[in-house]
């Protein structure tokens, strides 16, 4: 179905993965697998022209509406879709800053759009950098099964779609870091004890580097980490399978989380006053600040965060908290604190918009 996205009932309810806690969860937020397909017979996006963008999009909405991702698949086109409902769309992890532009001056190309599913477990970017990007995100430490559910998506479009593949290199992308599998796997994680300690962290990206894995920030490519959230992922798809990419991963993570744990450790029992400290400090600067930016949000959420998973504080569930994070990026505030009939607020008043939602949410988590 075509999907007129009501933003402010999209901002108030978030996907199924968010509303979780897997396996691992106070150091793994969640897992997100993703794979690049083109379609035979279509030049690459950089050549495709708006028309063939326009037929290709048409052709490809009608076979994703079909499948019923995580029940009833939901279609937004980025040409027709209001800058707020972009913007939700970025914050929510469901399409790229490329895909769906924010600035009134940049239009969304024509036969732009992404098609996901109610839960939000799975999404399909198209016409971004390659035709195709499926996506799969999973809670918690749970790659195998982000991978499994991408896969099975894969094998059924591909029953109804021919896609662009060498018998040599694989299949084929707009970028050649990504021919071969088109895979690029990744973990969100949460490292607050080792972003305490500077030269600990530094291990861990060294370690990532020497395997041939990437950390970048929450967003992914491109993106600063706030809050002490990390994304690790695999650079090269090419001359490895699916499942060897994946367990280069499988290999590393279960190591940096538990460096991360004996960092805590650490820290609790050489530092425990002082870590509490910084925990309960947050944890009322969250229920009281009446003006609060994003990363400065995101810091006191994540030492709130570490405060949980080490006992300081009860009764705030790490979903919730997960939940949170997503809530306070601006176009979440601006749907559920500001004038959701106007333009986006200035930087000051949608600061004191955050501090509105965080006083009422956390109010609400501790009654």
């Amino acid at each position: 179905m075509s999907f007129s996205l009501d933003p402010h009932r999209f901002a108030q309810r978030v996907g199924a993965w968010l509303q979780a806690e897997g396996p691992e969860s106070d150091v793994v937020v969640s897992c997100r697998v993703r794979l690049a397909r083109n379609i035979d017979g279509f030049p690459f996006i950089l050549r495709l022209d708006d028309a063939k963008a326009k037929e290709l999009s048409d052709r490809l909405r009608e076979v994703l509406v079909d499948q019923r991702l995580d029940g009833e698949t939901i279609w937004v086109g980025m040409e027709e879709a209001a800058p707020i409902v972009r913007l939700l769309l970025r914050e929510r992890y469901l399409v790229s800053r490329d895909l769906a532009p924010t600035d009134p001056s940049l239009a969304a190309r024509p036969g732009r759009g992404v098609a996901f599913g109610e839960n939000e477990t799975l999404s399909i970017m198209v016409n971004e950098e390659d035709h195709l990007r499926l996506q799969s995100l999973s809670a918690g430490y749970s790659l195998q099964e982000a991978w499994q559910r991408v896969r099975d998506l894969d094998r059924v479009l591909e029953k109804n779609l021919t896609f662009a593949h060498s018998d040599r290199l694989g299949y084929l992308t707009g970028c050649p870091t990504n021919v071969g599998t088109g895979l690029r796997a990744s973990v969100m994680m949460h490292l607050p004890a080792l972003g305490l300690v500077k030269s600990e962290l530094e291990k861990v990206f060294n370690a990532a580097q020497r395997t041939g894995l990437a950390v970048r920030g929450m967003y992914g490519e491109g993106s600063r980490a706030a809050g002490d959230f990390y994304q690790i992922s695999n650079q090269v798809t090419l001359g490895s399978s699916e499942e060897d990419l994946i367990a280069d991963l499988e290999e590393l993570v279960p190591c940096i989380v538990d460096f991360e744990r004996k960092v805590r450790g650490v820290l609790m029992t050489e530092q425990g006053a002082t870590v509490e400290d910084r925990v309960k400090r947050s944890y009322g600067m969250l229920r009281t600040a009446r003006s609060l930016a994003t990363e400065v949000a995101l810091m006191h959420l994540s030492n709130v965060r570490l405060g949980v998973v080490l006992g300081l504080l009860a009764g705030l569930p790490l979903a919730e908290l997960n939940q949170t994070a997503v809530q306070i990026q601006k176009g979440h505030v601006h749907m559920l604190v500001g004038d959701a009939n106007g333009k986006l607020s200035e930087a000051t008043e949608r600061d004191r918009q955050r501090a509105a939602f965080l006083r009422r949410r956390f109010a609400e988590l501790s009654n």
